[in-house]
């Protein structure tokens, strides 16, 4: 008797809802009945700077709103074509910051490992949206790099997974890179910054949560929204089972014109990222990178609308304004 072929292995669930993610602005817009609006796409900034957005999150937006908070996040248009003074490609200095490749050495006690340059959804705002991924990530030669890096300076007790979206990696790869990290004795933290379980929640699924779970250090995940909106059913079980695999999760935001720049969302986003279980740790000013100058808010107006949060919720929801510079050796508080 010939035994039967073994079934071929089929990928997780959110890899295939990965691949199955919105790229052309056209048919998002038509999704969301907006396509009398194609004229606002810039062809120039989605070929430099590509779309992608997961399904579910386009769910999330609100059909027939061009002016959708999700959507304007995401969509590609001709304001990004405009070049600004002040706007470049390099914002936060990550490029003077190298330590080695695919490490970033900003702060005292703490390193960014650019674990890969993938990321489930392209934000128009990102400021590593020019960053050469292809030179400079830590996955490139197997870690190696930069964990003699690491290995090297006693000084490191935090490394900061970053990118990209490191939970973009695949859970074999993010052991494969943690056993190499607990090897180096002196690392006492992890931290990861991740937008995933905000963007495609089904990314926490149980084999990323036991390898949260078995890792030898406290860990703190900070993920990644801007607007209540983004939060639903899904991401509030996501962050559910990231809790209970131990991590602490904090929520960073970027102050957006058109997005969140209102006492109202302000409130809200820290108010419904709470009932998620998610803390507010940082309201970013926006980092000046090209093609993002239409989401900027100016610094004055910023200060205010952070002095109503602080006149409308209790401290623990208020995050800390700051803007990152180049050069600083902590985030700068405004």
């Amino acid at each position: 008797m010939i035994p039967a072929a073994p079934l071929p292995l089929q990928p997780p669930r959110w890899q295939q809802l990965w691949r199955d993610a919105v790229r052309d602005p056209r048919e998002l817009l038509s999704l969301l009945g907006l396509d009398p609006f194609a004229d606002r796409i810039s062809d120039e900034a989605a070929a430099q700077f590509p779309l992608r957005v997961p399904r579910g999150f386009v769910a999330r937006m609100r059909r027939g709103d061009p002016h959708d908070p999700l959507l304007r996040q995401v969509l590609p248009i001709v304001d990004e074509d405009r070049i600004v003074p002040g706007f470049g490609l390099d914002a936060v200095g990550d490029g003077a910051a190298r330590a080695a490749e695919g490490v970033i050495r900003k702060y005292r006690g703490r390193a960014l490992l650019i674990a890969t340059g993938s990321c489930a959804v392209h934000c128009r705002y990102c400021f590593r949206r020019h960053f050469p991924y292809a030179d400079e990530t830590a996955a490139r030669d197997g870690w190696q790099p930069a964990l003699a890096a690491i290995r090297a300076d006693d000084g490191i007790d935090e490394v900061i997974l970053s990118g990209g979206d490191p939970l973009s990696l695949a859970t074999p790869k993010l052991e494969e890179l943690t056993r190499d990290l607990a090897r180096i004795g002196h690392l006492r933290r992890l931290r990861i910054h991740t937008r995933l379980p905000v963007v495609l929640p089904e990314r926490v699924d149980e084999a990323l949560t036991a390898w949260l779970g078995a890792l030898p250090w406290q860990v703190a995940v900070v993920v990644h929204a801007n607007h209540a909106n983004e939060f639903d059913a899904s991401v509030d079980a996501a962050m559910r089972r990231l809790r209970d695999a131990g991590a602490a999760l904090l929520n960073q935001a970027v102050l957006l014109r058109g997005v969140n720049d209102s006492p109202e969302a302000l409130a809200a986003l820290s108010e419904r990222g709470y009932v998620a279980g998610v803390l507010p740790y940082y309201l970013h000013q926006l980092d000046r990178v090209a093609g993002a100058a239409h989401f900027e808010v100016e610094d004055g107006r910023a200060r205010a609308l952070h002095a109503a949060l602080v006149a409308a919720l209790p401290g623990y929801l208020v995050p800390k304004l700051v803007r990152e510079v180049a050069g600083d050796n902590a985030k700068r508080a405004l």
